[in-house]
């Protein structure tokens, strides 16, 4: 019973707190709008300030902002008011958080950006707060809080920080910010290199590369997928367009089937045609959806052709692999 009434507290929890975020689509209009306009044409930079609670989904906003072609950082209001307004510059634009828009810190900052003459953004609970008054613009985030009391700031933060994701990503947009603006600004980790490295970077060529030619024997087919240890080759016509391949795994099935005769075989007999290709300027993340594509026979390497469809790499799966993707 215990266990069910927990269950059912953090299932209520859950509820208020979407119902919180669905209920601000129905307040989207001219002031969401002109907050976009205020941010996508700032000279200067985005400062996000807040403090408690709506300062922790300030440094959120702000780091979402900078990451999607946004300059924004977050300036702490309480540091503000004791020396870090320095930072803040004429031409910037401020989003300032305070669900009960009377917070004493950011009050305080106001006649600094009224001096500067900064374009002020607010994002409160209470429209007809001390804040909101002085906003150019003011996204109202009302909700009901989850928590019993309606003391701890919990779906109002929510709110807060779905409608700061909203004007990250409509700006985003508005930028027309693609996946290798993204890359630029997150050049370390996993998410850094799926965006960054492409098959070129990670292929084998030239002398790595293995190749025979359609008219040679699968036997000295054999010796180059032992002397490239790649677990394959290509086979190539006359005018040195790939054919086919002949892996490891096939050269395997037919001893098993033919036995030694395999080997006097010419390549084009028993090479796999139409093999699977790739682009060398596709993502190495991309490369690597073609390979498990068909996981009832996955493809370990694909060769890389340029625009005349002559191989000029091969990438293996364990190359990708290797950078973490």
């Amino acid at each position: 019973m215990i266990a069910e009434a927990v269950l059912k507290r953090a299932a209520d929890v859950l509820r208020i707190e979407s119902d919180g975020i669905l209920s601000l689509i129905e307040r989207l209009g001219e002031n969401f709008v002109q907050a976009v306009q205020l941010l996508r044409d700032c000279r200067g930079k985005v400062v996000v300030t807040g403090l408690g609670k709506s300062g922790l989904i300030c440094r959120k906003v702000a780091a979402t902002l900078a990451s999607t072609g946004t300059p924004a950082f977050f300036l702490h209001s309480g540091d503000g008011v004791h020396g870090d307004l320095g930072m803040v510059m004429k031409g910037d634009v401020i989003v300032a958080v305070s669900n009960s828009g009377e917070t004493d810190e950011i009050l305080k900052l106001l006649p600094h950006f009224k001096l500067h003459e900064l374009k002020l953004i607010v994002m409160t609970g209470n429209p007809d707060s001390s804040l909101a008054k002085a906003g150019d613009v003011v996204l109202n985030v009302a909700v009901k809080e989850a928590c019993p009391l309606g003391l701890a700031p919990t779906a109002s933060t929510t709110a807060a920080l779905a409608m700061g994701d909203a004007l990250a990503v409509v700006l985003l947009e508005e930028r027309g910010f693609k996946e290798e603006d993204f890359a630029v600004r997150h050049p370390g980790g996993i998410l850094g290199r799926r965006l960054i490295l492409r098959v070129e970077d990670l292929m084998h060529r030239e002398a790595e590369l293995p190749l025979v030619r359609h008219d040679v024997s699968v036997k000295e087919a054999l010796f180059e997928i032992t002397s490239k240890r790649l677990g394959v080759t290509g086979v190539i016509d006359s005018g040195s367009h790939l054919i086919g391949v002949i892996t490891d795994g096939d050269l395997r099935r037919g001893l098993q089937t033919h036995g030694d005769g395999i080997l006097s075989k010419r390549t084009d007999e028993v090479m796999t045609r139409g093999p699977r290709t790739i682009a060398k300027d596709v993502l190495a993340a991309q490369a690597l959806a073609v390979m498990e594509e068909n996981s009832l026979r996955p493809i370990t390497s694909l060769f890389v052709l340029d625009a005349d469809q002559k191989p000029v790499g091969i990438i293996h799966l364990h190359d990708i692999l290797k950078t973490g993707i």
